[in-house]
């Protein structure tokens, strides 16, 4: 009885040993991802991006353009049942025209609203060279399909980023925002990665969901290393 029990701490150390080799850490994961979106040498190449998409929200559609100068800046402008939006994010700030939030002229947009939205303008998104960011990442759990790993950057602001096992894209991503003194919890939800011109994969389809509603994007045209004009990213006066 004693050797058999003896055999069986022995057997249950060994399961335990190799339990723990292939766990993954949420380096480990990050790192994975960041090479299946193309690796450095691709994120670095990518200077610029110019995307043309259509977006649909609560039964209207209508085009939007973004245009994205890595690390620097990233603006979008898109009109909804013939009102137009346009949103800037740069290194310096941000600012905004929103008819739906009260916003008809160029506003800036207050810090609090600012936190979440200053990832826009890096192309390998918030996991890439988060470290450098002073971001910090933790592996919080996993489902069936992915990995979920927690990223809080420099500003305080939490993120769960829902990884695929097989092929170390993002599924979904989680966080909550205060917006006028309220928690609101966004999902996004991201679809049809494409490898780009330079090597860069970036998905072509977007879900944005939050209690008020849900938002689809579908890029119809993406541009890499297209010269971008820094002035329209400034704020009209």
């Amino acid at each position: 009885m004693e050797t058999l029990m003896k055999k069986s701490f022995i057997l249950l150390a060994v399961v335990l040993a190799c339990t723990n080799l292939h766990a993954q850490t949420a380096d480990e994961i990050v790192a994975k991802h960041v090479t299946a979106i193309g690796g450095k040498t691709a994120v670095d190449a990518t200077k610029s991006l110019y995307i043309e998409s259509s977006i649909e929200v609560m039964g209207n559609e209508g085009p939007s353009t973004t245009w994205i100068v890595n690390g620097k800046a990233a603006k979008s402008e898109s009109e909804i049942g013939g009102t137009k939006i346009v949103q800037c994010i740069t290194d310096k700030g941000g600012w905004m025209i929103n008819p739906f939030a009260g916003s008809t002229t160029p506003t800036a947009i207050p810090d609090e609203q600012l936190k979440p939205l200053k990832g826009q303008i890096n192309v390998g998104g918030p996991l890439y060279n988060y470290a450098a960011k002073g971001s910090k990442v933790e592996l919080s759990g996993k489902d069936s399909a992915d990995y979920k790993v927690k990223l809080t950057n420099a500003d305080g602001i939490i993120v769960t980023f829902f990884i695929n096992m097989k092929t170390w894209l993002i599924d979904k991503a989680i966080s909550t925002n205060t917006v006028q003194g309220q928690d609101i919890e966004t999902t996004v939800t991201f679809s049809d990665y494409r490898k780009l011109d330079g090597g860069l994969v970036l998905n072509f389809g977007q879900q944005v969901s939050t209690p008020m509603y849900t938002l689809n994007i579908t890029h119809k045209k993406v541009e890499v290393n297209k010269d971008i004009d820094p002035t329209i990213f400034d704020m009209p006066k």
